[in-house]
């Protein structure tokens, strides 16, 4: 299953820790396996279920977050030479995860999808972050994966969580009818 996730996110590539790369891989795998879907489903499969019919999947939505979140950093280092410090493999590991816990989050019932009965009790964030640190993942990658939504509101994020974030809200806001 390796490459076929290496095929939905290219970008994965881009993680020079050969060993933070194979966690994230890791951690899409266990939420496909555990969550029972097929890579296809994935295609299906909405970014969010608050607006109703989007045509964008979490695949599309996923890679579209990540590369502005690698667009930001590279003007916010070119613009801030020396003034803004960031890990690039962070940011891109927690890009690239921020919403696998919506393979939790979400069931099939029939042709569509739906909340689970995990999704009605704990949101993606905090499924995600808990998946990505039982699968050993850097706490900085936890902590982007846990604030990237309104459950990181009220405490400091990370500059990577801070641009993750942004470039979420940005790529969800744009879709709200």
């Amino acid at each position: 299953m390796k490459k076929e996730i290496l095929a939905l996110f290219p970008e994965l590539e881009e993680i020079t820790d050969f060993e933070l790369q194979e966690k994230t891989i890791k951690v899409w795998q266990v939420a496909i396996e555990r969550g029972g879907w097929k890579i296809k489903d994935l295609f299906q499969m909405p970014f969010t279920l608050l607006i109703k019919k989007t045509s964008i999947n979490i695949i599309e939505h996923t890679r579209a977050v990540t590369l502005c979140c690698l667009q930001i950093a590279d003007v916010l280092r070119k613009m801030y030479d020396g003034k803004v410090s960031l890990k690039r493999d962070y940011l891109l590991a927690g890009a690239i995860l921020h919403d696998v816990g919506k393979l939790f989050e979400y069931e099939k019932e029939k042709d569509r999808f739906v909340k689970s009965k995990e999704g009605k009790l704990l949101r993606h964030p905090i499924s995600g972050a808990a998946l990505a640190y039982s699968l050993g993942l850097p706490q900085e990658v936890i902590h982007i994966i846990a604030a990237h939504s309104k459950e990181g509101d009220g405490i400091r994020r990370s500059i990577e969580a801070v641009i993750v974030n942004h470039a979420d809200f940005v790529n969800f806001d744009i879709f709200k009818d």
